[in-house]
């Protein structure tokens, strides 16, 4: 189904592909796997390479009207993070475009227990049980619209796995299918983000919101 969106100034065609619909991302992963490496063992997220950049009044207004589809498109995986993101704060003011996510725009949502999260780089080490919640939506030159991943941090008990600095990365695609999961099924197509989020080792590994979009702790 195709819906337009009339922001301010900006015109676009919503395509909403509800929860059992997985062909434009399985399309998305072909067209991006010449500078994304194998899709199965990707090297970072699938890029889109011609995003639209949007005022963040226009990013807030179209995440307004997608926010109960991405919900409902994340349900299927059973994920407690996918059925309990919404409820916890929302740390951007509005969504912003993020290159680190394959130029989606994407929004920081994070549990009680990651609280020290809103201090940004003084938050410190998290503790066992934060959790970072990353929704997501594609929004295109031409204007079309359409639901992203949910991606997910969550720290695991000291010896989980050193290298990741104890964070558990899980990545579920907007059609609701299990991308990957560090130790777990798919452990592979999520293996980059262990590597990307490396660099900044010295603040928890936690990459932060950019400055404007910050909301006050």
């Amino acid at each position: 189904m195709l819906r337009l969106l009339i922001t301010s100034g900006f015109v676009v065609a919503l395509l909403v592909l509800g929860p059992a619909s997985p062909v434009t991302w399985a399309g998305e992963r072909l067209q991006t796997a010449q500078i994304s490496g194998d899709p199965e063992e990707p090297r970072r997220h699938f890029r889109i390479r011609r995003p639209a950049r949007l005022a963040p009044a226009e990013a807030e207004e179209i995440y307004r009207q997608l926010i109960d589809e991405l919900v409902a498109g994340y349900a299927p995986t059973d994920h407690p993070a996918a059925r309990d993101y919404r409820g916890w704060r929302r740390y951007n003011s509005a969504p912003y475009l993020s290159a680190t996510h394959g130029n989606l725009y994407i929004n920081n949502y994070v549990n009680e227990a990651g609280g020290a999260y809103g201090r940004f780089e003084n938050a410190g080490i998290l503790p066992v049980g934060a959790i970072i919640a990353k929704d997501s939506f594609v929004v295109e030159r031409n204007g079309e619209v359409r639901p992203g991943p949910l991606f997910i941090m969550e720290k695991m008990p000291k010896g989980f796995n050193y290298v990741s600095g104890d964070w558990r990365y899980t990545q579920i695609m907007p059609d609701g299918e299990f991308f990957g999961e560090t130790h777990g099924e798919g452990a592979e197509r999520v293996a980059f983000c262990i590597g990307c989020h490396l660099a900044v080792e010295q603040q928890d590994h936690l990459f932060f919101i950019p400055a404007p979009y910050r909301v006050a702790p």
